[in-house]
């Protein structure tokens, strides 16, 4: 009898049965580590026919699965160990969840940590732990539990709002004989818009002469039918750096990514409807206590939580953005003719100029690059200067295809982000941008990327320091300190671990390097400073 066979399948160890029960639900690529507490889990992973990715550690597979989450558009999956294992991917889990990133987290435990100490890996409470970052951290105790949890991680990220799930599956269980995890279920999604309330919403912004429609990142999904609702009502939008591209790059009417300029409260006070899709308005989005409307505000979010804090005076309408689109859509929506496109148009060339002169030099480099990258490239952008400019100044001429770590905040995120993203989109491309300091938290996955052969430019924005937190400093009348750090020569440490690496003191050579990268039999350090200079 061979593992191939279906007598094999029948009866095998659960941790077997588990990847065997992935693959059919749908999971082609695993990231992940090895480890004698988890080893169970990948005796079923080649025999399943599932591509295992291998990270250097579990914060870059966790945020490897992240990144693929976001590239593919279904739920990212990672293996890790007990304890120290769950442990280091508790950060990329914090990140996926306040962004809304579906990853599934199957972790080994401890048969028993209450009677017995001193083992290995023990933790006092790794459940709790992964549940202070995670939507649900739930332990399954034998092969039902294990595959119920599965089957309802996955129907809730098909079904629901995307945040991380964790699993975890004693080590006994997971070595422990276990039948084949039943057949899935096809679960219908049905998300109907009631006719009454879509009239009266269309009827609602009918009646505005100036809308103006804030599109977050839970309308990226239904971009092209929320791009035709606000052309036909004539509204003016903005995005939130999650929704960036929803609009396309030229609409005359849209502001662009600029909500969290100060000049944007007074942009949508002149509104005399604000309608608010998919997003949650926070901190990171606004950078101030309100959005600074004055007009009737309508919020629309599938996610109850975020609609119990809308405004005093405010409609809350729990919908998904696709179908409440398409429902509107349905409806004779009529020009209201209430914006200007030379007023937008010179709004956002005055969020350009304030961010241009807040970190000087960046947006020229900007535009060069924007103009090099074909249009279908995917960039995976780190906490770093380059990218607080490129989110505000950088149209994207479609959504979905600038992912950064905005909620957390975590840095260490480009490089492994943008490992799972290339992964989930063999032959495509995927830029990489990084600061100095950042590139150094997840700098090891370049072991990965040149393992896995990626033709991925990884762009380092070298500015010898922490200048943002030195800007912050400064502002705040702090005398700077503990911003200055010895780096590596990173051309020479890219090239140690196999990678192609170069140093373009210009802008045609920078882009030359980001093209021969793109056709690379391996990933490519390119290291810039601000010294670059356009030609």
């Amino acid at each position: 009898m061979t593992d191939q066979t279906p007598e094999f399948r029948a009866q095998a160890p659960l941790g077997a049965q588990i990847s065997h029960m992935l693959k059919s639900r749908g999971v082609d690529v695993i990231f992940g580590i090895p480890g004698v507490h988890n080893q169970e889990m990948y005796r079923g992973i080649e025999e399943a026919g599932i591509t295992h990715v291998l990270a250097r550690h579990e914060q870059g597979a966790g945020f490897m699965a992240d990144g693929y989450a976001r590239a593919s558009g279904q739920p990212g999956v990672a293996y890790v160990i007990t304890g120290p294992g769950l442990c280091n991917i508790l950060t990329p889990l914090g990140q996926a969840w306040s962004d809304s990133v579906p990853v599934l987290v199957l972790s080994s435990c401890l048969d028993e940590t209450a009677a017995t100490q001193g083992q290995l890996h023990q933790m006092r409470d790794q459940r709790a732990a992964a549940a202070c970052v995670c939507e649900w951290s739930e332990e399954a105790r034998d092969a039902a539990s294990a595959y119920r949890l599965i089957d309802r991680a996955l129907t809730e990220f098909a079904l629901c709002r995307g945040r991380p799930r964790h699993i975890q599956v004693p080590i006994a269980a997971l070595e422990g004989l276990a039948g084949a995890a039943p057949a899935s279920v096809p679960v219908g999604v049905s998300p109907a818009i009631l006719p009454d309330l879509a009239a009266d919403l269309a009827q609602t912004l009918m009646q505005a002469r100036k809308p103006l429609i804030v599109l977050g990142g839970g309308a990226v999904q239904s971009a092209g039918d929320w791009r035709a609702v606000a052309t036909r009502l004539g509204a003016a939008t903005f995005t939130t750096y999650a929704g960036r591209g929803i609009m396309g790059a030229c609409a005359p009417l849209d502001f662009g990514a600029y909500l969290a300029r100060p000049d944007s409260a007074s942009v949508i006070a002149e509104a005399d409807l604000v309608l608010v899709v998919g997003s949650e308005l926070s901190q990171n989005d606004l950078w101030r206590a309100d959005l600074g409307h004055r007009a009737p505000l309508i919020r629309v979010d599938m996610d109850a939580g975020v609609l119990a804090g809308a405004d005093t005076g405010s409609r809350a309408v729990q919908a998904e953005a696709g179908a409440l689109a398409k429902a509107l859509l349905e409806h004779d929506l009529q020009d209201c003719g209430g914006w200007c496109a030379e007023e937008v148009a010179a709004a956002r060339a005055r969020g350009r100029a304030e961010s241009d002169a807040e970190r000087p030099g960046i947006a020229a480099i900007c535009d060069v690059l924007r103009e090099a990258l074909p249009d279908n490239a995917m960039i995976y952008s780190d906490m770093t200067q380059f990218a607080y400019v490129a989110q505000e100044v950088w149209p994207m001429p479609r959504p979905g295809h600038w992912h950064h770590p905005t909620g957390f905040g975590t840095l260490g995120y480009a490089l492994p982000a943008a490992i799972g993203g290339a992964m989930a989109r063999p032959g495509l491309p995927t830029l990489c941008i990084a600061g100095d300091y950042g590139f150094q938290y997840t700098v090891q996955e370049l072991g990965t990327a040149v393992e896995q052969r990626l033709p991925l430019p990884i762009l380092i924005w070298d500015n010898t320091k922490l200048k943002e937190i030195e800007d912050s400093m400064v502002h705040a009348q702090i005398a700077p300190n503990a911003i200055k750090a010895h780096n590596p020569d990173f051309c020479a440490l890219a090239r140690a671990y196999g990678a192609h690496a170069v140093a373009p003191q210009d802008t045609d050579a920078l882009c030359e390097a980001i093209s021969a990268a793109f056709r690379a039999d391996r990933p490519t350090l390119i290291h810039m400073t601000p010294a670059v200079s356009p030609v």
